[in-house]
């Protein structure tokens, strides 16, 4: 939230307003871009089910049938249009939905084949996640390449800054700001009280987005990963003699971008053991113990292995996840959300919360809400910059002429850095560009020495 235009004041009160300013506009300009696309490509897929429904509706949708044909059958029919080896199965909730099945080709890339269950004819494919996975890579910048990731916590962190120095902005020098919009469009007076207004009243939802967006960072959110499982707070392994076990590894268990949290990290191992349980045999025993549909059933990597069967809800408290023994078939291990640790329980409730998912339509729209300020806070700033701004000058705000007005600027920021430290290295090398850039512009000013 930009603040008013600083008015003439003397002492620390003003110094203390142009140091906060003067950061608040540094977030802005660090995080903004980056941020607006996130908000654009989070707003998009808060709606991730309406949208794969028109897009992909003939792939989706079939003729109500009375009867189906077996799960190796729509096996068989996804392998002849894709060659390769089958890896996840989602069977239809219902008579008019399609059978789901993803397919590793000899390449190593995925499709997902969609097979209508009466007839087992293939309906069409897609690349494994289709359009809003593509949307969901751009959102966690995982799109463009690993080290693009890390900024997700950079991005984070420094919204956090920006929505802690403008709620100090809005109240400036012991006065509150407005709370109306004042002027017309073409005044700068009614963009700076829309941006301080958007930012009062939406910043407890950006600052929410931003903080729970943190467990998926690449740095950040490994640590804790880490720590809450080793504490053992996260989400349980499979009881002694299970024929799986969790450890933690580069990859998914499942390979899917939907996989809970708490496993992330997680690479299921399977053990080999004689003639391996059938497609059909695992559909019918995760169908009789009771899981609802749909859910994802991963076959192991060879006969014997062991089965998974993961339904996830829009409520947390919904998860549920199966495991098969690979040569009998029998349950092994079934553990819910009931079973998580204080730590996995925790983080995935927000981020169930984040993703609009938890309370229903009411926290989708909160959540879309956020999204929306975000870009009213964008484009209000960039048009009171230009607004503001002298021709041919940057016009950053001005610093403090007392130094000491970053006392109480770090104690804001501190925290922050110090919970964050990829944000507290950012904030440090900020912080040393500012001071470098100050002291050039003051020695460009000085007056040159009289020669004697």
């Amino acid at each position: 939230m930009t603040p008013p235009d600083p008015r003439p004041a003397e002492g620390a009160a003003s110094d203390l307003h142009r140091a906060f300013w003067r950061w608040h506009f540094y977030a802005g300009l660090v995080v903004m871009p980056v941020l607006m696309l996130m908000a654009l490509t989070g707003g998009l897929y808060l709606f991730k089910d309406e949208i794969e429904g028109l897009v992909y509706r003939p792939l989706l949708v079939t003729p109500p049938a009375a009867a189906s044909t077996p799960p190796r059958a729509w096996a068989d029919a996804a392998r002849l249009a894709v060659p390769g080896r089958l890896v996840q199965l989602s069977p239809p909730a219902d008579a008019t939905q399609s059978a789901r099945l993803v397919i590793e080709t000899p390449q190593g890339a995925r499709r997902a084949v969609y097979v209508d269950p009466a007839g087992a004819s293939v309906l069409g494919s897609t690349p494994d996640g289709g359009l809003m996975q593509t949307i969901k890579r751009l959102h966690s910048l995982d799109l463009a390449g690993p080290i693009f990731n890390l900024l997700i916590e950079v991005v984070a962190g420094w919204a956090i800054v920006m929505v802690a120095t403008g709620v100090v902005l809005w109240w400036p020098r012991g006065r509150a700001g407005p709370l109306k919009v004042r002027g017309d469009p073409a005044q700068r007076v009614f963009w700076r009280d829309l941006h301080a207004l958007v930012g009062l009243f939406a910043g407890g939802i950006i600052l929410f987005l931003a903080v729970t967006g943190m467990p998926w960072s690449a740095v950040w959110g490994k640590q804790v990963r880490g720590m809450i499982n080793e504490a053992g707070l996260g989400r349980p392994d499979p009881p002694a003699g299970a024929a799986a076990a969790w450890s933690h590894g580069p990859s998914h268990p499942s390979g899917s971008a939907d996989a809970p949290w708490a496993l992330r990290d997680a690479e299921m191992r399977t053990h080999h053991r004689g003639q391996g349980l059938s497609l059909d045999g695992a559909v019918a025993r995760v169908d009789a113990a009771g899981l609802p549909r749909p859910y994802l059933l991963t076959l192991p990597n060879g006969p014997g292995g062991t089965w998974s069967a993961a339904h996830m809800p829009d409520r947390v408290q919904g998860m549920r996840t199966l495991y098969l023994d690979g040569t009998d078939g029998r349950v092994v291990a079934d553990i819910g959300y009931g079973q998580f640790g204080a730590g996995a329980k925790a983080v995935e409730w927000v981020i169930a919360v984040h993703q609009g998912r938890q309370f229903g339509s009411a926290n989708r729209l909160v959540m879309l809400a956020g999204c929306v300020a975000i870009w009213l806070l964008g484009t209000s700033a960039l048009v009171m910059w230009w607004k503001r701004r002298p021709k041919g000058r940057f016009a950053a705000p001005a610093g403090p002429a007392n130094p000491r007005a970053y006392a109480a600027l770090g104690a804001v920021v501190l925290p922050i850095a110090i919970l964050y430290p990829l944000v507290g290295a950012s904030l440090a090398v900020v912080l040393a560009l500012d001071l470098i850039v100050r002291r050039i512009a003051l020695s460009l000013r000085r007056p040159p020495k009289a020669r004697t």
